[in-house]
């Protein structure tokens, strides 16, 4: 499910809140990077449930608008075809889904959940998406699957409701919104007419990933002295105070990357941490970064630090 970027971003996040509290326990640290990585779960899993929330909504609204005192032909003949979606029926009957929700406590159970939907479904009504799905007369699972998608992508995925929620349960949701997001969508493309829902895993499978980002920030706060000396070497005329926090941190990782993880290829890094700057930290950050990583690798090169092998060539 994680990709390596996103991970380097947990990573990233968790050695800033270690150093920024002055923390000594690198074991507390692991812990909260990998609940942090958890909790991601919760969010694909929150997200995938709310297409049947979506619909519930759509029907609550259709049985409030048939007990009007001189309800529309429209009204009591309402259109159906979001309530009968074939995609979202599956997603209502999986097993697996009910079940790792549950397991997890995921739900959106509450007055206060059910409000957001209400809400959110009035303005899903007044969409584009909305209207041209509900009104172009075509049928079939290819319709359906292609309606509950666009549903999700344009309209929930957007929601300003779903958004002030995820806030609200953590302020690092925020910044895995777009991949999770992501994520849903390839969940209800592959979606058979079958009706099975395969949910995707936490971690890919046959991969190492829970063992690099465990490893990542605990090589990184182990070789933090060693790092900070070779930056200020290597940042000639800077004051370290005058380097951006988070610039440091990213230079951190990566020279800690470089020499502690052999299959990763050295381009791959350079280039991975040089895209992370762009978004979390300032605009010439990735200048910076990009230079002086470039003296880093031709340092610890020449002192036989940094050793790739396999699929990790040093090119």
């Amino acid at each position: 499910m994680l990709n390596r970027r996103h991970l380097r971003i947990k990573v990233l996040q968790t050695l800033y809140a270690f150093f920024q509290s002055e923390e000594v326990d690198i074991l507390k640290a692991e812990k909260e990077l990998l609940f942090s990585v958890e909790r991601m779960y919760d969010m694909y899993l929150y997200l995938l449930l709310t297409l049947p929330e979506v619909k519930r909504a759509a029907e609550n609204k259709i049985e409030e608008r048939k007990k009007k005192l001189r309800p529309t032909e429209e009204d009591l003949n309402p259109n159906l075809k979001l309530v009968n979606n074939i995609l979202i029926s599956q997603l209502e009957s999986s097993d697996e889904l009910r079940k790792l929700s549950e397991k997890r406590k995921v739900n959106w159970t509450g007055a206060v959940n059910q409000e957001i939907f209400r809400k959110m479904y009035l303005q899903i009504m007044e969409s584009e998406t909305f209207f041209e799905f509900m009104n172009n007369g075509l049928e079939g699972f290819e319709e359906n699957r292609s309606f509950g998608v666009q549903l999700f992508k344009n309209e929930i995925a957007n929601s300003s409701f779903l958004y002030h929620f995820f806030e609200d349960m953590s302020i690092h949701w925020i910044d895995d919104l777009d991949l999770c997001c992501s994520m849903v969508i390839k969940t209800l493309k592959a979606i058979p007419e079958s009706g099975k829902v395969s949910i995707l895993p936490l971690y890919k499978e046959n991969d190492d990933e829970k063992e690099f980002i465990v490893q990542l920030v605990r090589k990184t706060i182990e070789m933090d002295a060693e790092n900070e000396s070779l930056i200020q070497e290597l940042a000639e005329n800077w004051d370290l105070e005058r380097i951006a926090k988070m610039d440091m941190f990213l230079l951190k990782m990566a020279i800690t990357e470089l020499q502690c993880f052999s299959s990763i290829p050295t381009k791959v890094t350079l280039n991975e941490y040089i895209e992370i700057s762009k978004f979390y930290s300032t605009p010439k950050s990735n200048v910076f970064i990009n230079g002086i990583l470039d003296k880093a690798i031709t340092r610890l090169t020449g002192d036989k630090k940094i050793v790739k092998i396999g699929r990790g060539l040093l090119s």
